[in-house]
């Protein structure tokens, strides 16, 4: 069972102005996230062009989370038992995200609006061949032609 308090704490001090992004960030890398099963895969949702795998620190975030998306989508799913699996966040970071071939990132406790938290899919966060900002990095830098001026 995931005990996700001190990933839960670690977001509530940066959203309060006081957290330190990276001892945040250290804390996901540590921490059980249960990521709910969708149709045969990992739940993930699509916003603004970015794939986000959608993680909770505990049961209760999750069942927030499947009551306010029963409640929206399909009042059926609210008893509905949901399956999810226990994945260090290390392990998202690392091999899941990168494996999807799309730009991922992970949002934590999504139906908390006061404790949710993105982790976007940019150097520092993720692997930095699947990062976005270095992609986009890598694309303007210019080459050197043969008469030695600089070109793209």
């Amino acid at each position: 069972m995931a005990d996700g308090t001190a990933l839960t704490e670690r977001i509530a001090e940066q959203r309060s102005g006081a957290g330190d992004p990276r001892a945040m960030l250290g804390e996901l890398r540590r921490a059980l996230v249960l990521v709910p099963f969708d149709g045969g895969g990992l739940w993930t949702a699509e916003l603004g062009g970015i794939r986000w795998l959608c993680g909770f620190t505990d049961e209760e975030a999750l069942a927030r989370f499947t009551r306010a998306r029963g409640s929206e989508h399909d009042a059926g799913a609210v008893g509905r038992s949901w399956e999810y699996a226990e994945l260090r966040g290390a392990r998202l970071l690392d091999e899941i995200i990168p494996a999807m071939g799309v730009p991922a990132g992970i949002a934590v406790n999504i139906a908390d609006p006061d404790g949710s938290m993105l982790f976007p899919p940019v150097a520092g966060i993720v692997p930095d061949e699947v990062a976005v900002d270095a992609q986009e990095a890598q694309a303007t830098v210019g080459t050197q032609t043969q008469d030695g001026r600089w070109g793209r």
